[in-house]
């Protein structure tokens, strides 16, 4: 009981002010639940063995609790040794400015990886590299590796980089519904850039690109990008007499003639006539270029419908794959790309040069090899597969345009 008088003394008010009042506040509700019913504890004779234990059990605390009581150091010790450890942690102001700035840019990864998937990027660096191939057959000797052409070159690529940006996005703008179906994963179609921005980023593009050709003053460069943006616009608008994608000869047309015309011949004549200042021809080399593209250029446009055949049907566009079934046009496929190789071996064997002969004959043979196995492995049954080898013949072009330019 003298346990309990000391529980109800007003020294135990003290406990709360220290650092141990959790365990204080605690302490007496634990402790002053039992005392709170003496009547029964003194009338009960079971009752008191069960407060004695109940106090026993507690006292170690209540020793503890006693001597935080204490004033000077022992208080002091208790406070440290049970007391709450409490690290302070410096503040600083550029904390808000960090987490600002950690989202701003990751906001512009985003903006960036989406505009990434806006402008179709392999075929941007396909086109890239084929502008690059076809400057590389108006050298005529080491000599016009120089600056200038360098500066030929980007006066180029440039403008008809913005002109790839502005026929992906005119292609993306007018095939909305349709992409839903056959590609939503484009940022169009899953909201992660908006309509309006993709308006304004297509004629941006195509604005670019024909003031950029206009400085340049050379009319082979401009007359190749209005041929471009001619064709995309018949291509992809909707509206009467247009809409060339919907009709199978006129969609293979419009491709054909940008990537086996307007690209190496207007590249070519560009360096030529504008950079060099030689008069106007057309060698052997570039011939060759002209007809490989040709045929391996209505390859891709065949085969670039055999996996849409289902959102394009839906939609009244008949392909030749929708039209003839995908098992045919794939053939059809890689019969234009094998003869394309078979056109590059002939002129690499009919070269002047051996060395000619022994490399083209090597990369051409190389080069056919692959096309030959990844063709036979494709399933026609599964879209993944035939998506998969349509991109595996834009790989097979990069690695072309680095034969291209050493076939004389």
């Amino acid at each position: 009981m003298d346990s309990l008088r000391f529980i109800s003394s007003p020294n135990v008010a003290s406990l709360t002010n220290g650092g141990n009042h959790w365990r204080s506040k605690h302490f007496i509700k634990n402790i002053y639940y039992p005392s709170s019913y003496p009547s029964k504890i003194l009338h009960h004779k079971r009752k008191p063995q069960t407060e004695y234990s109940y106090l026993r059990f507690q006292q170690p605390m209540l020793n503890q609790h006693y001597k935080c009581t204490g004033e000077g150091s022992a208080y002091q010790d208790c406070n440290e040794q049970y007391g709450p450890k409490v690290t302070s942690r410096p503040y600083s102001d550029s904390e808000p400015d960090v987490s600002y700035a950690k989202r701003t840019l990751n906001f512009i990864k985003k903006l960036l990886g989406a505009f990434f998937m806006f402008t179709s990027p392999y075929a941007i660096l396909t086109q890239t590299l084929g502008i690059i191939s076809a400057s590389l057959l108006a050298v005529e000797n080491i000599s016009d590796i120089s600056p200038l052409f360098f500066i030929g070159v980007l006066q180029v690529a440039i403008p008809h980089l913005f002109m790839a940006v502005f026929f992906a996005g005119m292609n993306q703008l007018t095939d909305l519904e349709i992409d839903k179906i056959n590609k939503p994963y484009l940022p169009l179609v899953s909201g992660q850039i908006s309509f309006t921005t993709g308006v304004i980023i297509a004629a941006s593009s195509l604005a670019l690109s024909l003031c950029l050709g206009w400085v340049t003053g050379s009319w082979p460069l401009i007359l190749g990008l209005l041929w471009c943006c001619v064709l995309s616009i018949a291509y992809s608008i909707n509206v009467p007499f247009l809409r060339w994608k919907g009709k199978p000869l006129l969609a293979a047309m419009c491709i054909c003639s940008t990537w086996a015309v307007v690209f190496p011949i207007s590249s070519f004549l560009h360096l030529q006539t504008s950079v060099f200042k030689r008069p106007l021809i057309f060698p052997r080399s570039l011939i060759f270029a002209v007809t490989f593209m040709s045929l391996y250029s209505a390859g891709i446009a065949l085969c670039k419908d055999i996996p849409d055949v289902e959102g394009d049907a839906k939609f009244g566009i008949y392909s030749f794959a929708a039209r003839f079934g995908e098992k045919r046009v794939f053939q059809i496929c890689v019969s234009l790309f094998k003869m394309a190789f078979g056109v590059a071996l002939l002129a690499g064997a009919t070269s002047s040069s051996l060395w000619i002969k022994i490399v083209t004959a090597l990369g051409h043979s190389i080069l056919a090899s692959v096309f030959w196995y990844q063709a036979k492995t494709t399933n026609l049954s599964s879209k993944s597969s035939i998506t998969s080898f349509y991109f595996f013949t834009w790989k097979l072009l990069c690695a072309e345009y680095f034969l291209m330019p050493i076939v004389r």
